[in-house]
Formats: structure tokens, sequence, C-alpha cells
């Protein structure tokens, strides 16, 4: 595919991406962007996004918002109508935490901030998005899952559950929005190379630990790249789940 044709493929979209400050949330970013979409990048960092957002052009704007606090994303949603002069077409719901310790070490809150963050948000997004989607008929919702959406690793016991939600959190959203104009998709890589991994050092850690070392992750690009491919099908194609892994 030649790059003017890959730079036309979502033109008119207009796309929020949620963590998009940095790895898979600013990688998709940049990919929507290059294919010609308008993006409202969200996240908590407010020169982070600056940087980006001043990197990417005229199509691209930052909205800084803590996705844990329901008022601020009522608040985003309102920013980004207006901003964009109309309601966005694309939500790529990929802000999440990722506590890993095994459960005897987790805190309730440390477990409740991420059911918040990884579970919770999404749906924020969802609930405060989506009317204005099934009225246009048209929308597309495309939910960062993960390999612990569908398996339960040793450290994961905050973050499996979770991703156990978010899948059902997109089945069911799925089974409501068929036939409505309205698509989802579940995308869910494997570990990606990204700074979640700086406090865990998987390279450094026991064979028993069962991670890849970190040169043989998924890169952030390789998921963006996933993600455009589900949102570019043909309108009657719905791309409902795409799995990820290393080779």
């Amino acid at each position: 595919m030649s790059d003017a044709i890959a730079g036309t493929l979502l033109t008119g979209a207009r796309a929020v991406v949620t963590g998009a400050s940095r790895g898979v949330g600013e990688a998709v970013a940049r990919s929507l962007v290059a294919a010609g979409a308008q993006v409202a990048l969200i996240a908590r960092g407010p020169a982070a996004l600056e940087g980006i957002a001043r990197s990417l052009g005229n199509r691209a704007f930052g909205i800084p918002c803590d996705v844990r606090d329901s008022t601020a994303v009522q608040r985003a949603v309102a920013k980004i109508t207006e901003r964009f002069e109309g309601a966005p077409t694309i939500l790529v719901n990929n802000a999440g935490v990722f506590p890993f310790a095994p459960l005897q070490e987790l805190t309730i809150d440390e477990f409740a901030a991420a059911v918040d963050a990884n579970l919770i948000a999404p749906f924020r997004f969802i609930r405060g998005l989506l009317p204005a989607m099934q009225a246009a008929r048209h929308g597309h919702i495309v939910t960062i899952g993960s390999a612990a959406d569908r398996a339960a690793f040793p450290g994961n016991g905050a973050y499996a559950p979770t991703k156990f939600g978010a899948r059902a959190l997109h089945e069911v959203l799925r089974g409501e929005t068929r036939g409505t104009g309205v698509r989802a998709t579940l995308v869910s890589p494997g570990p990606i190379d990204t700074a979640i991994w700086d406090a865990v050092d998987p390279d450094n850690r026991d064979g028993k630990s069962g991670l890849p070392r970190r040169s043989e992750m998924l890169r952030p690009v390789d998921v963006a790249r996933t993600v455009l491919f589900a949102l570019t099908q043909p309108a009657h194609v719905n791309i409902d789940e795409l799995r990820v892994s290393f080779s």
C-alpha cells in the first residue's frame, strides 16, 4: 500500500485515544493521524500530551484527564465534542495500569485502583461516547485487551481479573451494537516492550516467571498496526477480536 493511500484511509474520522502519552496509546495515536484521522489524546500528564500533540501537527490535540475520575471524563467528553465540532467516530480504550505482584502482596487499594483504571474507566468513555455513535449509526470502539484477558498468569492477581472483565465488557458491547452501524473490536496482545516492565525487569527474573525477555516482546507499533487494520475494514466488516503474540 502506498503512503498516499495509507494517509487517506481514515480521512474524516474523529478519534479518541486514552492513555495516549506513551507506549501503545502514543503509537496508536500516531498511526491514526498518519492515516488521516483527527485525534484527541487523553492522558493525565499535560506536558507529555502537549509534546506529542505538537509533534503530530494540527490533526491532534491533548486533553489532560484522569480516566479514574468520572467528572473529569464527562468534562473531557464535552471538550472533545466541542473541539471536533461533532461527536467522535472512533474510541480506543487503551489507558490502564499493571500492578505486578503475588496476591498476598497486593493491597486492597492497589486492586481497587486496577479495577477503576482498567475496567471502570473504559466503561466511562463508552457511556460518554456511545449514544452519539448510535444516533449517527456510525462509530468504532476498540478495546486494548491483553493475553491476560483469557489466561491468568502468576503475578497478575489484579491485572488479569480486570482484563477478563474488560473482555466481557467488550463482548456485551459487541452484542448490543451488532447491526447498529457501530462496530466493536477487542485487540489482545501478548507482552509489549513498554515502560510498564521497568519495575518488573523480566530480563533478570528467574525462569519460573514465564516472562519473555524484553527483546522478544511485541513493540507498541505492532499493536498500532493491528488497531489500524481493524478500523480500516469496509463498513460491513467487524473484526470482533484479534489476538497478537510474538513469534
